[in-house]
């Protein structure tokens, strides 16, 4: 019978949330950006997720961006730090002095609290959650009044992930978040790198300017990125920061990352609600890369395109929008 299990416990120095199902084993780490850090099959050795190793606890805290799942609120590249909205212009501060933009928001380097965390005879799971209002230090650039709150579990079926946001304020706020999720490839002991292929959901590639920002037009897939969409493809095959369309199949939206030399696949479904993937790989460098799921088009409120088309909405006053992910093996 499976035994499930959450408890609070110490990781390398933080504060952290345990959970236990059977063969599986997960880490959340609330103090630094509500961040799913680990995700373990104990029984097999596989760590699925990009996690520091002894030592590497105050690299993951200066660039929490490339460990575990950090939720990036708003996500990616915005120009010059302008996020014009609703006939105002918020002022981010610009952090990629390469581009002069700013990118990846407020929510993955603050603190979140734990709510609640627990067992059942089905699961074990912890909730934590980031309530922004006049007293957040996210509020000096996003005034608005919200709460994000993360609910992970672990269960005989993997990780599951359920997101949700509610605007708590009075007036309609933008809802622009992805997870710039950190995959291992190899994620098995024994196993290389070469060994791996990655399969997306990917539609169209969008143009980005020297500057990493859409030019709101499309560019045509390369014969290995149509691989990506089909057959799958080695992660580390060329450079990628590319920013694309998701298209489900099968009606899922999902990555798909198989070792080839054991006959795993690691699934990633991140539902239907995110219209775009950004997938970066860290230069093809060998070890991790971020399928990354996005609601929304990297600079969205200075692109002039249909705001349905590029992921561009808002919650009105007491508004809820909510969405699940599973990681699990097949």
């Amino acid at each position: 019978m499976t035994q499930f299990k959450a408890f609070e416990g110490n990781f390398q120095g933080e504060a952290a949330v345990f959970l236990q199902a059977g063969k599986y084993e997960a880490i959340m780490i609330p103090g630094v950006g509500g961040n799913l850090l680990s995700f373990r099959d104990t029984e097999s050795g596989y760590r699925f997720l990009r996690e520091p190793a002894d030592g590497e606890m105050e690299d993951f805290k200066s660039n929490p961006g490339i460990y575990g799942i950090p939720v990036l609120f708003p996500p990616n590249r915005y120009e010059d730090g302008l996020f014009p909205w609703k006939g105002e212009v918020y002022r981010f501060p610009v952090n990629e002095e390469a581009t002069g933009n700013h990118l990846h928001g407020f929510l993955h380097t603050a603190e979140w609290k734990v709510e609640e965390f627990g067992q059942t005879k089905q699961e074990s799971y912890v909730t934590v959650a980031a309530k922004v209002d006049e007293q957040h230090a996210a509020y000096q650039y996003l005034p608005f009044r919200f709460t994000v709150r993360l609910k992970y579990a672990l269960s005989e079926n993997g990780l599951s992930q359920h997101l949700f946001v509610r605007n708590d304020g009075d007036k309609e706020m933008p809802c622009l978040l992805a997870f710039h999720t950190a995959v291992n490839a190899p994620f098995a002991p024994g196993s290389l790198a070469e060994d791996y292929k990655v399969k997306l959901t990917i539609g169209e590639r969008w143009e980005l300017s020297d500057r990493m920002l859409p030019t709101g037009k499309y560019q045509p897939l390369t014969e290995d990125e149509l691989k990506l969409k089909g057959e799958g493809l080695y992660p580390f095959y060329a450079p990628m920061d590319n920013h694309y369309t998701a298209v489900a199949q099968n009606g899922r939206n999902r990555m798909e990352l198989t070792d080839t030399k054991l006959g795993v696949t690691l699934v990633y479904d991140v539902g239907t609600s995110y219209k775009q993937w950004m997938i970066w790989n860290n230069g093809a460098t060998k070890g991790f890369f971020c399928p990354e799921p996005q609601i929304n088009l990297v600079n969205a409120p200075k692109v002039e395109l249909p705001a349905d088309e590029i992921g561009l909405f808002g919650l009105a006053p007491g508004e809820i929008w909510e969405e699940t992910a599973r990681f699990y093996l097949k």
